[in-house]
């Protein structure tokens, strides 16, 4: 279930000294989203359906928002996603760092 996943993800913070109190799942449905459209392919009407969001493909604004956001960069290569040493970035206009934060 998404509670015991929501647990375990936060027993694996406390593990490394990270607070868990600010995280939940949502990123994880909004990445699980983009790879599912872009790794495996799916069409939004499938993620659509398996995210339980516009059975009738009546408000395709919802998955959107989990596609994109104000911050991607289709340019930036995929190996600096998660790495930490990648290039800066213009300031995050939410918290005035160079984080790459969404």
């Amino acid at each position: 279930t998404s509670d015991s996943f929501l647990e375990c993800f936060r027993n694996n913070l406390l593990d490394i000294n990270v607070d868990p109190r600010p995280y939940g799942t949502h990123s994880f449905r909004r990445g699980g989203c983009q790879f599912l459209h872009t790794v495996r392919g799916w069409s939004f009407r499938k993620i659509c359906d398996w995210g339980g969001w516009a059975e009738n493909f009546d408000n395709p604004g919802t998955i959107f928002k989990y596609l994109l956001s104000w911050n991607d960069n289709p340019a930036e290569a995929r190996e600096h996603y998660m790495n930490p040493n990648r290039p800066g970035c213009d300031p995050c206009y939410s918290c005035g760092r160079t984080c790459h934060c969404g």
